[in-house]
């Protein structure tokens, strides 16, 4: 199994319950627990139709009829070891909302877009988004492990294709080598570590060679939805291309496993600096107090919260989205509460392709010639004098 050392003691006391909960349904030899951990036996066994997860879980109309309706891209699909952290007797659970498709993903609201974040506007070859001067965007698959019901890329993601073939890498790497102000590039998709270890490395090795190209980073949810692919081979390939920085995209404290800690650990014992990102989703994490929960569990296995993003206004993702006011709320409930380590930045994507706006509370209450008069997070006032 490429390389993953397997503990005699399971990584969570709940563990063999999740696992014998599928067996019936999955062909899942009980017998040989290993298969567990074998991260292409968990893609083959992924739970994609409608007739078996009736069987493993009660669903509501709504999901019945959105799990009927998700056909072609963004179909479901779910690793069983995602799903067994799913609360079977709780339709509310954060988990099985951003797993299973609902009705609700089919009503498009006037304001919802195709591309929401202009990326396609912002493409000079395929495969490639350049809306930053220094930083560029590859899209090198559009797999996943598991499809979250309000991703942001529905009209590109979901149908499983090959990754990004020769001739179209070979245009967006030429592209890059032509401009030199260019010097991070992230590799996304889709996911990029649903590819054989041997075809991302052909990647990652082809823009470590660009000589201006100073920083590559992986945008990724496999350590989330799919932790038993983070191999000591995988490993071992990525920490030959330093410096190299991997962004990993959380959403609820119940992802933080034994599993995904034991992932996440080997990703930065190898030196690869770990972000999170994390989207705020209403019924999901959108309780100041789960998402301080959320932040200071990423600190504990390692991985610095990055970002917190306003749900972008993709098709159908209206039952997702919040008001703003409410995150910049959650980012008060954060400052000063607990490290500032703990707290991300929140930030819109500006509809279009504008780019990230970060946007927070206001502790700048006036400012004149000389001074300036602030609030701290008791909502105390301190006035800073300015030198001359």
């Amino acid at each position: 199994m490429e390389g993953l050392s397997i503990s005699s003691e399971p990584p969570s006391s709940n563990l063999a319950d999740r696992r014998s909960s599928l067996a019936e349904y999955i062909d899942y030899p009980e017998a040989r627990p290993e298969c567990w951990y074998d991260w292409k036996w968990q893609l083959r066994n992924r739970i994609t139709s409608l007739d078996v997860i009736r069987e493993l879980i009660p669903l509501t109309r709504r999901e019945e009829e959105g799990i009927k309706r998700a056909t072609g891209r963004l179909a479901m699909a779910i690793t069983p070891y995602f799903f067994s952290l799913i609360d079977r007797a709780d339709p509310k659970c954060p988990i099985r909302k951003q797993a299973i498709p609902r009705l609700e993903e089919f009503s498009v609201a006037p304001c919802e877009m195709v591309d929401p974040c202009g990326e396609d506007s912002h493409s000079p070859v395929p495969g490639l988004v350049h809306r930053y001067p220094d930083r560029a965007l590859l899209i090198v698959t559009d797999s996943c492990a598991m499809y979250c019901r309000y991703c942001t890329r529905k009209r590109m993601v979901g149908e499983e294709h090959p990754p990004m073939p020769v001739d179209r890498l070979d245009d967006a790497l030429k592209y890059i080598r032509s401009k030199k102000s260019i010097r991070d590039v992230l590799i996304s998709g889709g996911d990029p570590l649903m590819m054989k270890t041997e075809v991302l490395e052909n990647y990652i090795a082809r823009l470590r060679a660009i000589p201006h190209l100073d920083i590559i980073r992986i945008g990724t949810r496999v350590p989330v939805t799919l932790p038993m692919r983070v191999t000591g081979e995988l490993v071992a390939m990525l920490k030959k291309y330093h410096p190299l920085y991997i962004s990993i995209h959380f959403s609820h404290p119940r992802e933080i496993t034994p599993e995904v800690a034991n992932a996440c650990a080997l990703l930065a014992n190898a030196g690869i600096p770990l972000g999170s990102q994390t989207v705020l989703l209403k019924g999901v994490n959108d309780r100041p107090a789960t998402m301080k929960k959320l932040m200071q569990e990423l600190l504990k296995i390692r991985v610095r919260p990055y970002y917190l993003y306003q749900c972008d206004m993709a098709m159908g993702t209206s039952h997702f989205r919040t008001p703003v006011s409410l995150g910049m709320n959650i980012i008060e409930e954060l400052r000063g509460h607990t490290t500032g380590y703990a707290v991300p930045t929140f930030v819109v994507d500006a509809p279009g392709g504008g780019g990230k706006i970060p946007v927070a509370p206001n502790y700048l209450l006036s400012q004149t010639k000389g001074k300036v008069v602030l609030r701290n997070y008791e909502n105390k006032i301190f006035t800073y004098t300015e030198p001359e």
